[in-house]
């Protein structure tokens, strides 16, 4: 079979969509979560509760679907990725999954029950699912840049230094934890747009637009200081060898190093690059002003922030999706890590088809749920259903 674009390309074209459908998820996932960690410290009585609840309630078993298709996506294009991260990650991933299933258990459940310490219960419950993986996406993207102690033999077969525990802990380093706190504190920003724009006016909304202020100041103080480190602190990786982008996957016949600020070359390399930091400092500005005003102008700064902290870490650490810290040489590229040509080119013309179809029916999902939530719509009092 012919296939009408070259291997290279399609490499790049998936590197792409993954960034893509990661930011499909924190962009409508992430004000899930922001809500969700949020909604202790916003809302106080049940009434209150119910109505930040039921901003979400309805959508957020849809976003579900960035999460899934970026698993999906990783696994079958990316499957030499896939492997190495789960098992390194493996425990911050079970922690990740363990915290998620909380979610639908607390929205189905919350409310069965009458009883004011049931509810509260399963309030943090929500609490847990939203704030916990928020905080470890961060830390294992902030690791992620760090390098990750693992290695690969002749044989492609991968080996991990430190025990599942040891592991685990071995994560929390200091620039890894910035990027932990960077990501809660961005996310809750988005979240609290989200609530400056689907609540009615009220204290809860107000206390909402107060907070996120607060977080969306942080993101700006994080993010900043997060480059700073890149640049004192963090050693980057560069490849010193030539580079085969048509080469069949093998990531051992390259030659890495690693060097002071690497991961700021590209930047150098392709200026208009900086477009992402630029956003990633620019969005939460605009959100603390709009958040201040109780402007829905929140929501498009926070949508900016995110998007350009995340567009940050791609420009920063391509072509590079997985650095070994262990073994530089092992370190997992866009050219030497993915699945076959074939599998590449099938698996695009089926992402042209379906990606579309769940953009559309997203938005009309947005469409017919649009309007802010009351606090008799959230209460049940008009005999609808309310979470």
């Amino acid at each position: 079979m012919e296939i009408p674009l070259d291997f290279g390309t399609l490499k790049v074209i998936w590197w792409g969509l993954l960034g893509i459908l990661l930011l499909g998820f924190a962009l409508t996932d992430g004000y899930d979560l922001g809500v969700a960690s949020l909604l202790p410290f916003v809302a106080r009585r049940d009434e209150e509760r119910r109505l930040v609840i039921n901003s979400i309630g309805p959508m957020w078993e849809g976003h579900q679907v960035w999460f899934i298709l970026g698993g999906g996506a990783i696994f079958a294009a990316w499957p030499l990725v896939y492997a190495v991260s789960f098992s390194g990650f493996y425990i911050a991933m079970f922690v990740v999954l363990a915290a998620l299933i909380l979610r639908p258990v607390g929205f189905k459940y919350r409310s069965k029950l009458e009883d004011r310490a049931w509810r509260s219960r399963w309030d943090w419950a929500l609490f847990i699912g939203g704030f916990v993986p928020a905080l470890i996406f961060g830390v294992a993207v902030g690791n992620a840049m760090l390098g990750v102690p693992f290695q690969l033999d002749p044989t492609m077969r991968m080996s991990y230094e430190g025990g599942l525990f040891t592991g685990f802990i071995a994560l929390l380093r200091p620039f890894a934890l910035v990027a932990g706190l960077l990501s809660v504190s961005m996310l809750v920003m988005h979240g609290a747009g989200w609530l400056v724009i689907k609540l009615e006016k009220g204290i809860v909304r107000d206390r909402a637009a107060a907070l996120g202020a607060w977080a969306a100041l942080a993101s700006l103080v994080l993010f900043a200081a997060g480059g700073v480190l890149l640049y004192l602190n963090v050693d980057g990786y560069t490849i010193t060898s030539e580079v085969d982008m048509q080469a069949l996957p093998n990531p051992l016949r390259k030659e890495v190093e690693i060097v002071p600020a690497g991961w700021l070359a590209n930047y150098g390399r392709f200026p208009w690059m900086l477009i992402a930091p630029a956003l990633g400092l620019a969005g939460p500005l605009v959100a603390f002003f709009a958040l201040r005003a109780r402007s829905e102008m929140a929501m498009v700064g926070s949508a900016a922030g995110v998007s350009g902290v995340i567009l940050s870490v791609g420009a920063s650490m391509f072509p590079f999706i997985l650095p070994s810290s262990l073994d530089p040489q092992s370190s997992l590229t866009v050219w030497d890590s993915s699945s076959s040509h074939f599998t590449l080119f099938f698996m695009l013309v089926m992402v042209t088809i379906f990606v579309p179809m769940i953009l559309y029916y997203t938005a009309w999902v947005y469409k017919v749920l649009w309007g802010r939530v009351t606090t008799e719509e959230a209460t049940g009092a008009d005999g609808g259903h309310a979470y």
